[in-house]
């Protein structure tokens, strides 16, 4: 008897859906019976979740991270919608996929959601879908090349980075002034440079500049 597999597929680019179906159902229709339900942004997709959650529960959900946000403004991003889902459907398997590939990003989905696949788009190919998606069906976790790297590059480390600190660092990579750190960072102007202060010393690199301080985070892995 084929087993019975319940899927919720949220993206809102009907296309990359197509594709997502197509590669599933194509290859995998002699060994499961799926069922797959589509959402295309944050209201429908948190409603299916609800009542799946009240009835049959999915048992594996693949969320994008970029998605319209919910109409009462609560739920903005595939990531709040993930986390939502973990808590009504504890029991199945979250797959993230996003176009984003910097540490910093994949570090904090990786911190919050702790998902059992991570797939970054520009990684995927229908190949590694099907892998991934029978990988996870079979309860082992699955990440793409970029994800795995990211994590390579942290094991390498000494020491960790706190989520403000990593922020920091991102914004400074992305060319915000100090100065204007407190516009996207929730400190103190004095607080910020106190803490790049803290992350020049650990870095053994005290008297540098910001420039070298953004080398030796990218060398280390943290942007």
């Amino acid at each position: 008897m084929k087993k019975k597999l319940k899927v919720l597929m949220i993206d809102d680019h009907p296309m990359i859906i197509e594709g997502y179906k197509n590669t599933l159902l194509g290859e995998n229709q002699k060994e499961y019976q799926i069922k797959i339900d589509i959402a295309s942004n944050c209201d429908d997709a948190y409603d299916k979740i609800l009542k799946s959650s009240q009835s049959t529960p999915y048992d594996m959900l693949f969320v994008d991270i970029k998605l319209p946000p919910s109409s009462d403004g609560t739920i903005t991003s595939g990531e709040d919608l993930a986390k939502h889902a973990k808590e009504l459907l504890p029991k199945a398997k979250i797959i993230i996929l996003t176009m984003h590939r910097e540490d910093h990003r994949i570090h904090n989905i990786l911190k919050n959601i702790n998902p059992t696949g991570f797939l970054i788009k520009s990684d995927l190919t229908s190949s590694e879908l099907l892998l991934a998606f029978n990988n996870i069906v079979k309860g082992k976790a699955y990440y793409s090349a970029t994800v795995n790297d990211h994590f390579r590059k942290m094991m390498t480390n000494k020491f960790s980075l706190d989520e403000k600190n990593l922020k920091i660092l991102y914004h400074l990579s992305r060319g915000v002034k100090t100065k204007n750190l407190p516009n996207y960072v929730s400190l103190s102007l004095s607080a910020i440079e106190k803490r790049k202060n803290q992350i020049k010393e650990m870095f053994s690199i005290a008297k540098a500049d910001d420039q070298k301080l953004l080398e030796e985070a990218r060398k280390r892995g943290f942007i």
